[in-house]
């Protein structure tokens, strides 16, 4: 729990995320080993600190070239009491930083994820490569080569501002946003969801809307993450099978969720993310599935397009335009999108084009859409609904 903590304040010091991990590490052995003995202090995460920052100070001491940031910090830090334990909900600067410097975008987007669940998330090598359904030997490679680059490139240990900031500001919500999306939607697997990736990028999310609350833009990615998590246990059956939007039994969706998704959108702007935080509160107001507002949903996902322009935003969009206009209106849109750049390989697009399709009676058309949508997907659950799909066609 306080990993990131000891990580964020001793990296202030060695400037270094790697070293500072290392450092972090070794204030926990040392508590593994004198805690059984002395008892756990009363403020245990004031003890971690203290004993991660004294090792740093250790290490700044013992390398010449550092003597001037020894003069500077080392005897402040060395005299100073132990800090206070911050209250739960408190987070200082120094893990703002940290945030930062994993998400930095001179990393590719993989190894940012992987850096920032496994310095902000606590979690190991082993856990974000069953996560991600990678060998754990790549998440090792991944985790040591940003560290590296980061040390490497000099990346400075502090908040940007200016131009910078907001360039910097998109590349961890973007981090944040993935690791939420694999885990709302897993891209290969047997599982459809991993509620775990979840709640970690949901966690970070938090964290991000108290270091950063002026950023409307924060709330809006934690509007988008909080409604979206509402429908976790309602996204699979008793088995793990999929269960679609409009088969959800929407008594089980998480209010409390819903509501804190609410009211971060109260503080959201008008960027990418809180325009589809709009769109998800449309769902949730939504008491039954037919009562969606899906003429709202698609002048959303207009803006939305406006904003990022992609074919899988166009996408979603002639979803809601078919549920608005008819899916004549949407598969139109959907048939413009065949030639778009990466779409042939995108098993979403035959899979809504099938549906499109069987919604106008056309199911022998459908068939070979829900069959090809099932070659294309890398997720074991998603392919066994769009073969049932398929074969249901069959007795229309």
């Amino acid at each position: 729990m306080e990993s990131a903590r000891i990580i964020a304040g001793v990296a202030r010091i060695v400037r270094d995320v790697g070293i500072a991990e290392e450092l972090a590490q070794d204030a926990l052995v040392a508590a593994l080993e004198q805690w059984p003995e002395s008892g756990i202090p009363d403020k245990p995460g004031a003890w971690l600190m203290a004993t991660a920052k004294h090792r740093a100070i250790d290490l700044v001491r013992r390398k010449e070239t550092y003597a001037r940031k020894l003069a500077e910090v080392g005897r402040t830090l060395e005299d100073a009491p132990p800090p206070e334990p911050a209250e739960p909900d408190a987070i200082d600067d120094d893990l703002l930083r940290l945030i930062f410097t994993a998400c930095h975008p001179l990393l590719s987007a993989e190894a940012r994820a992987a850096l920032t669940l496994r310095l902000l998330g606590g979690l190991t090598t082993e856990e974000i490569a069953r996560a991600f359904l990678v060998a754990e030997s790549t998440v090792a490679q991944r985790v040591v080569r940003a560290k590296r680059a980061l040390a490497k490139a000099g990346v400075p240990f502090e908040v940007p501002y200016g131009a910078d900031r907001a360039e910097r500001l998109s590349s961890v919500l973007e981090v944040i946003y993935l690791i939420f999306n694999e885990g709302y939607s897993a891209t290969a697997g047997d599982d459809l969801v991993r509620p775990a990736l979840c709640e970690d990028a949901l966690r970070l999310a938090r964290v991000l809307q108290g270091l950063m609350p002026g950023e409307p833009e924060v709330h809006g990615l934690a509007a988008l993450l909080e409604i979206q998590a509402s429908r976790m246990a309602t996204r699979t059956g008793p088995d793990g099978e999929p269960v679609l939007l409009a088969d959800q039994n929407r008594a089980r969706w998480n209010r409390a969720l819903i509501l804190r998704g609410m009211g971060a959108l109260k503080r959201a702007g008008t960027g990418p993310y809180s325009v589809q935080a709009a769109i998800a509160a449309c769902h949730a107001r939504a008491v039954r599935y037919d009562d969606t507002d899906w003429a709202t949903i698609a002048k959303l996902y207009g803006r939305l397009l406006a904003l990022t322009p992609s074919p899988v935003v166009e996408l979603n969009r002639a979803v809601a335009v078919s549920m608005a206009d008819g899916p004549a209106a949407g598969l139109d849109l959907v048939d413009a999108l065949a030639e778009a750049p990466g779409m042939d390989a995108y098993h979403l697009l035959p899979s809504v084009r099938g549906d499109l399709l069987e919604r106008l009676g056309r199911t022998g058309e459908a068939r070979a859409e829900y069959e090809r949508a099932a070659s294309l997907t890398r997720n074991a659950r998603e392919r066994a609904l769009l073969l049932e799909r398929a074969a249901r066609t069959r007795g229309s």
